[in-house]
């Protein structure tokens, strides 16, 4: 009975990490748009808001999936602790991405244009740092 409560748990779990893969595999190669001109960087910065937007998605399925492993851990184990500090990380690390991008943006201030590449550019690394992270097993 519990290996298949346990069976029937994990199946979300692989359908995640499956959508998540997906999800980060199909990034847009934005380098061919590059522009810091403001009336041709247009394109660019839509291409970078789509895998910002593609990235964030696949991060949000990776956190889902950690709760939901947490959640068994604990309904396993009893130990109540990690679901509070998992939540604490993924808050400060929301914080530290927009902090972090936040400053290079102001840096290259009054260039809108190259400002907003850069914070763009920033918070993609940032997120995909991030995925690896969540991906890495614990």
């Amino acid at each position: 009975m519990k290996k298949t409560k346990y069976l029937l748990t994990s199946l979300p779990c692989l359908l995640l990490s499956t959508f998540a893969q997906a999800n980060f595999d199909i990034l847009k190669d934005c380098d061919p748009l590059a522009d810091t001109h403001p009336s041709r960087a247009k394109n660019y910065i839509v291409c970078l808001d789509d895998n910002i937007r593609n990235l964030e998605r696949t991060r949000k399925t990776w956190i889902t999936k950690l709760r939901l492993d947490m959640d068994l851990i604990e309904q396993d184990t009893g130990n109540s602790q990690l679901l509070p500090i998992i939540e604490r990380s993924f808050i400060r690390q929301d914080n530290y991405i927009e902090d972090s991008c936040r400053w290079r943006y102001l840096h290259q201030m009054p260039n809108a244009t190259k400002a907003a590449i850069i914070y763009k550019k920033c918070k993609i690394r940032m997120l995909k740092r991030h995925i690896e992270d969540l991906k890495h097993p614990y």
